[in-house]
Parts: C-alpha cells; sequence; structure tokens
C-alpha cells in the first residue's frame, strides 16, 4: 500500500476511523500510545545490551497489557446505554419481573487485570429473588467477578497447582490480586458448570477413538474397556476414605489403547455416584455409536466396588441399541493383583527361600502364558500343600489365597486374554489413581473437604481426558442460549404506542 492511499485506506475503515482526532476511542488509547513511544525511543537512545533487551521485552509485555486492559474497558462499557432513559425498563427473566435501577460500579478480573464495568442493576418485583445485571449475563462474566477467560485460566490453574501458587500464578501473569475465597468461589461455580458438559464431551471423544480403532488394521475387533479403582483420600475432618476413579478406554484391532477417558469421585458411602456416571457414559457411547459393536471388556481388581458393581449394574446392563438383549462383557481380574496371591502361597509353602521364589515365578508364568493356567496353578498349590505341615498362620495365608484364586478362576483367563487382544491388567485404571487423586489432592500436608476436593477432581478429569476445549466451548454455547430466558417486558405506554 503506498503512503498516498494510505490516508484514504484510514478513512474508509470504520473502526480505524475512532483513531481520529476527536473520536472516543482516542482517549484510552493516547496514554498508553505515549508510554510505549517513549519506551521505544529510550531503548534506541541507550546501548544495546541483554540487561536491557530484557528490561525492553519486560517493559513492553507490561503495558501492552494496560493497553489491552483499557481497551476491553472502554468497549465493554460502552454496551449498554449511557442514560437510563435508553435502557429498557422493565425486564423479564425466568419468568420473573425486573425494574430497572441505576448503575452500579462492579470490578471484573480479565486477562489484562482488573476492570471497572459499570452495569444496570435490575431489580425483582418478588421479595427474595436476586437482583439482575444483563449486561453481566451477556457477558458470559463468572461468579460475579471474572470474565470468561480469566476464569477458565483460574480453573485450568485449580486443577494442576495447589491454591497458593495458582493465586501466585493468577497475580504474575494477569495482575489479578484475588483473595482464597474469591478464588474457590470462582473455580467452584465454573467446576459445577463445566461437570454438565462432562459427558457429552467424553462421549464425542470416545466415539472418534473409536472410528479410529475401525479404521486400524489388525486381527481383532475394536475393544470397549472400562475400569474402576479406590484410592484413599485425606480429609479435614475423621481419617483417610476411599475415593474413586472409572476410566472408558479404546483399543483398536492390535490391541493397541488409543485413548483413555476419566471419571473420579470424592469419598461417598457405597459409590452411587461414579457407577451412575460409568454407567452413563458407557449407554451414550453405544447409543451414538453406529459402526459394528465393539467388544466390551470390564478389567479391575478383586476389590469390592468393583465387583459388586459388576454384579449389579454392568453384567446387567441391556443393549441401547437392541433393546431387551443384555451386552457381553468380558470380565478379568488385573494379572497382577492374582499374581500377588501366587507369592502369598509361595511363601505360605516354602517360606522365603530360594524354593518358594522359583516356584512362584513358574506358577506366575503358567499363569499368564498356559491354557487353564488358574487351574494348573491351583492343582500345584494342593499338592505342595498335601507334602508340608503348616503352622497355622501359615495355614490360614495359604487358604485364603487358595480361595481368592479358586473363586475367580472364571476371570482369570489370561491366555485367553492374549490370544483375544485383551489388556490383563488394569494399570490404565490404577495410574489414574494417582494422576486423578496422588498427583494433586496428596501432597505434603494436604486435608480436604468433600465438597471442595470434588471442584479439582471435577476439573483434572476434564483435562486427563483431553476434553476441556470442548466442554469449556459447550458451556460458553449453553451460556448464550440461556441468554434468551432474558426480554423486554412491555410498559404500558409502549403497549399503547405500538397498538
Amino acid at each position: 500500500m503506498s503512503y498516498s492511499t494510505l490516508p484514504l485506506w484510514l478513512l474508509a475503515t470504520p473502526w480505524l476511523q475512532a483513531l481520529l482526532p476527536g473520536q472516543p476511542l482516542l482517549e484510552p488509547l493516547l496514554p498508553c500510545l505515549e508510554q510505549l513511544s517513549q519506551l521505544l525511543e529510550q531503548f534506541r537512545s541507550r546501548p544495546v545490551t541483554p540487561q536491557a533487551t530484557y528490561d525492553l521485552e519486560q517493559e513492553l509485555q507490561r503495558q501492552t497489557r494496560e493497553l489491552a486492559r483499557s481497551l476491553l474497558e472502554w468497549q465493554l462499557n460502552r454496551l449498554e446505554p449511557a442514560d437510563a432513559p435508553q435502557a429498557p425498563p422493565r425486564l423479564c427473566h425466568d419468568g420473573d419481573r425486573y425494574r430497572r435501577r441505576d448503575k452500579h460500579p462492579n470490578t471484573l478480573a480479565t486477562l489484562f487485570g482488573d476492570i471497572t464495568l459499570q452495569r444496570f442493576l435490575y431489580e425483582p418485583y418478588e421479595p427474595g429473588q436476586k437482583c439482575l445485571h444483563p449486561l453481566e449475563q451477556r457477558l458470559g462474566v463468572v461468579a460475579g467477578c471474572a470474565t470468561p477467560a480469566l476464569a477458565e485460566r483460574a480453573g485450568q490453574a485449580a486443577a494442576e497447582r495447589p491454591q497458593r501458587q495458582a493465586l501466585e500464578q493468577l497475580r504474575r501473569d494477569h495482575d489479578v490480586g484475588w483473595s482464597a475465597d474469591t478464588y474457590r468461589k470462582v473455580t467452584g461455580e465454573l467446576s459445577t458448570a463445566l461437570a454438565e458438559q462432562r459427558q457429552p464431551a467424553q462421549v464425542a471423544k470416545v466415539l472418534a477413538w473409536l472410528r479410529q480403532a475401525q479404521s486400524s488394521r489388525g486381527r481383532h475387533r475394536p475393544l470397549l474397556c472400562a475400569g474402576r479403582d479406590g484410592i484413599h483420600v485425606p480429609l479435614v475432618r475423621g481419617p483417610y476414605r476411599e475415593g474413586a476413579t472409572a476410566t472408558l478406554s479404546v483399543f483398536d484391532r492390535k490391541g493397541k489403547r488409543l485413548g483413555t477417558v476419566y471419571l473420579g469421585r470424592m469419598p461417598e458411602p457405597g459409590q452411587p455416584t461414579l457407577s451412575r456416571q460409568l454407567t452413563d457414559l458407557v449407554v451414550a457411547v453405544l447409543a451414538a455409536w453406529e459402526g459394528p459393536a465393539p467388544r466390551l471388556a470390564y478389567v479391575t481388581d478383586g476389590g469390592w466396588h468393583p465387583t459388586d458393581y459388576y454384579a449389579r449394574v454392568l453384567r446387567k446392563l441391556e443393549d441401547p441399541r437392541r433393546p431387551g438383549q443384555r451386552l457381553a462383557w468380558e470380565r478379568v481380574i488385573d494379572f497382577y493383583h492374582a499374581a500377588g496371591y501366587v507369592w502369598q502361597l509361595a511363601e505360605a509353602l516354602f517360606g522365603d527361600t530360594a524354593a518358594g521364589r522359583g516356584w512362584a515365578r513358574r506358577m506366575r508364568r503358567w499363569l499368564r502364558e498356559e491354557p487353564r493356567g488358574v487351574t494348573r496353578v491351583l492343582q500345584s498349590a494342593a499338592y505342595q500343600r498335601n507334602q508340608r505341615q503348616l503352622s497355622a498362620k501359615r495355614q490360614e495365608a495359604f487358604a485364603g489365597a487358595y480361595r481368592y484364586l479358586q473363586k475367580r478362576r472364571r476371570f482369570l483367563d489370561y491366555h485367553g486374554c492374549r490370544r483375544r487382544g485383551v489388556p490383563l491388567g488394569s494399570g490404565v485404571t490404577e495410574a489414574a489413581c494417582k494422576t486423578v487423586f496422588t498427583q494433586r489432592l496428596k501432597q505434603s500436608g494436604m486435608r480436604w473437604q468433600v465438597a471442595g476436593g470434588q471442584v479439582v477432581v471435577d476439573l483434572r478429569v476434564l483435562r486427563l481426558s483431553g476434553v476441556w476445549g470442548d466442554a469449556f466451548r459447550g458451556y460458553l454455547r449453553r451460556r448464550g442460549e440461556d441468554l434468551n430466558d432474558t426480554h423486554e417486558q412491555p410498559t404500558p405506554e409502549r403497549q399503547e404506542k405500538a397498538a
């Protein structure tokens, strides 16, 4: 573009016309532009050194953030009329009526720092209802004090690091000096809203993996594998209590895991919420899947909650695409838990000896690689038991391990699992206990309220499942749809004028 055409181009660009002298946008820009000009002039007038370059970058970042903050504050405060008579005198929202009052200031935290927003307040006709700020609704303000973009940063920080570090990050990166109460208010409201978007986002993610698995090469049908496990969480009051995680993974035709989505719940008697979430997720995926039915596997340890869930819920679950027909699940007890009981048998029979370790290694190999491996292990254990006189303590340990393997022998067909491409271990679910809970909720000195811990867990499973972006976009769409519930209520004067 030549210099001769530049003025004409500026005059023909509506937004750039606002930068001309006498226009309103120039007022917030001028001080920032002057400071930037002075900064660049100072840098040019001094020797160029690494320290000077570092200082320039730091100051440019600070001043450009201030420029963006001024522009955002200026723009948001121009969204409502400056004069009260130009704003609707009456509004309806969610069936309730409101009357306009004066504008009031509110401090909002943004990506660029705090701004002051002047917005109209609407007072409810009915006592006991909360006042309404329509502009904040339109902007998507979270907890009355954060823009959506800043609230997202706060939620991501809460999912990854302790409160003190998160607050320090917000102060350093966004010049936001929140108290702990404000931080918890914002992250709590965001966590509740995003939790509603978790299942649709996870379903879409699993379906994408199933399509990838369906188009892969290999000798097995794609596999949808569920699992769950428990972990003890430190609470503010009382001893540690058991929280729980659940996973849903997709394996391709070669038995390669393509991805996993996660669920997590703080301690709850009976874990009904986690059971419901896992069931709803599985049903939603299978109902939406349009290709050939994948194989289904449930791989866990032999704990009470995983076993009870399988017996009471999962094996009775109906196929959502074929009402009246049950889904065919393959139940697998984690190989490494079963191998632990083989070592318990060896210790009871041989004690801590080389012969016992050799026998255990041989039995472990049989359990994993031989057809009817668990039967062979139990036969060998019974034979060795008949050759020895065991103490009462060793006899009790032997009987407990023997009963564990015998009772669950139909879930210990590891040779068949390897042949069919089914995972032998629940390592994915056990790792979920570490990534969902331990890395974030079990750091030194941490103690949790159940509600506060659940805020963090709900945010964390979105990050670990790789669906944060989809869930947040769904949340913004939902808030946009809610705006339809707010509309102007015609006054008698306007109704008469319209007639």
